[in-house]
């Protein structure tokens, strides 16, 4: 594996230090700051000519300057005459701006797309899109990893004496329905309706039985926990008995702590597509690593095998 290298920008550095310990190749050498007028600078301190070069960069908070290192480390990359560039986005922001769904707003996740394609990348791997067509924006391979089986494995090994697995919203209810297969557990749906663009949805009921099981609501992502804490409170009202929740990208995003510290829920489990900051880290909020995971595809992409084989 001597052709290849992986470098990462400023969104999540222990991740790619992570992802490279598994891999057992050393993290490669580069500057990326900001000048005191915020202008971005990058320079590669390492030949990469001719090299298979992975990039790990999440677009995390802040989420624009975590899009543009990127975007400058993929040129700086390709200037480079790196063989091959693969974009690593363990999450991808943007992700519910994938449509048209009122008039005269952006579809920003193709816009990304288009960006990335246009700055070099001519691959991209990732986690859990928010929505699966944004595979499409793109005219390049887009690897789509899931963290599903793991955060299944994590809920199967605390032997919950009957539980139901429990959609946050009906959209997301073919996933959870994959989910609750692999712990042969039944299948809730809560009906949400989502209200205008402050981020507020209002929980109206429940699609089948919870009464006297362990409710575990799954979700893509954890952002301000409004949603999660309808779910727990309509799946209590209707006689769960503790509430786990579960979700790949914990980003927990203004009220969210403050809410989780008085919720309902009695643990959250997230993976560590994001950073989570000491002050977001609750005892009830528990962190599982995708560095494994990304390594295993990582290594598979640059042998030319398929990435499948770590679902089978």
């Amino acid at each position: 594996m001597n052709e290849l290298v992986v470098f990462t920008g400023n969104a999540h550095p222990q991740l790619a230090h992570d992802i490279c310990r598994h891999l057992g190749v050393p993290l490669g050498k580069a500057q990326v700051f900001q000048f005191t007028n915020e202008n971005i600078f990058v320079k590669i301190d390492e030949n990469v000519r001719g090299r298979d070069v992975f990039v790990v960069q999440p677009f995390s908070a802040p989420v624009s300057t975590s899009i543009l290192e990127l975007l400058i480390m993929l040129d700086a990359l390709k200037r480079a005459s790196a063989r091959r560039i693969t974009t690593v986005i363990p999450y991808y922001a943007y992700g519910r701006t994938d449509k048209k769904d009122q008039p005269r707003v952006p579809i920003t996740a193709r816009l990304l797309a288009d960006c990335l394609t246009v700055a070099g990348t001519q691959r991209v791997l990732t986690l859990d899109l928010h929505a699966g067509q944004i595979q499409g924006f793109f005219n390049i391979p887009v690897d789509e990893l899931t963290a599903h089986k793991l955060l299944a494995r994590y809920i199967f090994a605390k032997e919950l004496d009957g539980c139901v697995i429990v959609a946050t919203d009906a959209g997301f209810a073919k996933k959870a329905r994959n989910f609750a297969e692999l712990l042969n557990a039944p299948l809730a749906i809560v009906e949400k309706r989502r209200t205008g663009n402050d981020e507020r949805a209002e929980a109206m009921g429940l699609i089948g039985d919870v009464r006297g099981r362990h409710a575990v609501i799954v979700d893509d992502e954890v952002d301000t926990a409004g949603s999660l804490m309808q779910a727990a409170r309509v799946v209590r009202a209707h006689g769960a008995r503790d509430v786990y929740a579960c979700a790949t990208h914990g980003i927990l995003s203004g009220p969210a702590i403050e809410r989780l510290r008085d919720s309902e829920v009695k643990e959250l489990i997230v993976t560590d597509s994001v950073p989570l900051p000491d002050e977001k880290r609750l005892p009830t909020i528990t962190t599982l690593s995708i560095a494994e995971l990304f390594a295993g595809a990582i290594q598979r992409i640059h042998e030319g095998r398929s990435v499948a084989e770590l679902f089978v």
